[in-house]
């Protein structure tokens, strides 16, 4: 056996017996060995798992009180880095090691439970595994979730939106090119004045339009990953609100490395939304991008938000690419960290800097600055100053 086939075998046994393993103790893990470990740690090195010594660690307890917000990254964790079948094994083991049985289980308790936001991304994370006896239940407090969150943004959102594309604050006629000349000529003629040879018309006549027009595009491109899992929610709700506004054709798009169009589930219902995107593993940001670049017809009139914390799977360059392409031929280009009220995201720095060098815009942003945001990048303001800001 040689020495790289004998580090990889007693990585093995390191992964398998835990860190308390005094016969593996400061074996050296790869970075992905290292994601496993801490994946199987948070189930099984509580004093009854991997240990030999019984002396668990428990403030790695995954599931019980404060953990609970990291559940849906270990999740991701798991489905990334092992196979199906021993993902269905560590999935059920969870469940039952910590103590999230009764919590999922019994409608009783989750009527009990005080909805948060975290709460919700447990329940997004494991809805596959919710009994239909509970899912009413389960519904019902992602939905109090929900609107806490609309009530919380929506009027601030709505008021930023209408006050920066309001043509009337710029013009006494709403809409030039609706003029009717033929109908607003004649009956105006009794207006000519011949000594200007002029019509000075006391009213105009518009055409009636059968379907108002849209002002502005806007496509949410999300990340779905379970590190973003609050930041999808905030996004699920932002999406709701701008679909429900006529004057934007509102496009909601999610992406791990599959691409999901969830445009008609936000404008519906922004739970049936939540409860449509499936947390995943990987990401090709570049193959979503793409795909949102179909949506785009006036570079001008749109605005593209991506949501990611730009962890890349895919084409890094073809992303950077599309991003520039984007932001020269004139749509409002902005790239979110992190949506949350959460402290500093975890994101890829380098590839931050370089969509920022782009003259993209890229920074985390909490719920309460994104009407600020909006309306910034609607009347075409500088938006590298929330860089500076957050």
């Amino acid at each position: 056996m040689n020495e790289e086939e004998q580090k990889r075998r007693t990585a093995h046994w390191r992964l398998i017996l835990g860190d308390d393993s005094q016969a593996f103790a400061g074996v050296e893990l790869t970075s992905e060995q290292s994601i496993m470990d801490a994946a199987l740690a948070a189930i099984y090195d509580s004093g009854d798992g991997r240990s030999k010594s019984g002396q668990g660690d428990a403030g790695k307890a995954g599931g019980k009180g404060r953990s609970m917000p990291n559940l849906a990254k270990w999740l991701t964790d798991i489905r990334t880095f092992f196979p199906q079948d021993i993902v269905s094994v560590i999935q059920s083991d969870a469940i039952e090691r910590r103590g999230l049985t009764r919590l999922l289980f019994e409608p009783e308790t989750l009527q009990n439970i005080r909805p948060d936001i975290s709460m919700v991304g447990t329940l997004m994370a494991l809805k596959g595994q919710i009994p239909e006896r509970s899912k009413e239940t389960a519904r019902q407090l992602v939905q109090s979730v929900v609107d806490e969150i609309m009530k919380r943004m929506e009027s601030d959102l709505r008021r930023a939106v209408t006050g920066a594309i309001n043509k009337k604050a710029h013009s006494p006629i709403s809409n030039f090119s609706a003029i009717d000349w033929k109908r607003t000529i004649n009956r105006n003629l009794k207006n000519y004045d011949s000594d200007s040879k002029r019509l000075i018309p006391e009213k105009f006549y518009f055409f009636e339009r059968t379907k108002k027009q849209k002002d502005w595009t806007v496509i949410l491109d999300i990340d779905q990953s379970g590190s973003m899992c609050d930041s999808i929610i905030y996004s699920s709700v932002m999406g709701s609100i701008f679909a429900s506004m006529p004057s934007l054709d509102t496009r909601v798009v999610v992406f791990d490395t599959e691409i999901t169009d969830l445009t008609e589930l936000c404008r519906n219902d922004p739970v049936d939304m939540l409860f449509g995107i499936q947390l995943g593993g990987g990401t090709d940001i570049n193959k979503s991008v793409a795909y949102c670049q179909t949506f785009i017809e006036n570079p001008y009139k749109t605005m593209f938000i991506l949501i990611s914390d730009l962890y890349e799977g895919g084409v890094r360059q073809g992303l950077l690419r599309r991003l520039s392409e984007m932001h020269e031929d004139g749509v409002k280009v902005i790239s979110l960290l992190a949506l949350s009220d959460s402290g500093k995201p975890d994101y890829d720095v380098n590839l931050a800097k370089e969509i920022s060098r782009l003259g993209v815009a890229c920074f985390a942003c909490t719920p309460d600055r994104l009407p600020e945001l909006v309306e910034a990048a609607i009347k075409g303001l500088d938006l590298k100053k929330f860089e500076q800001k957050t």
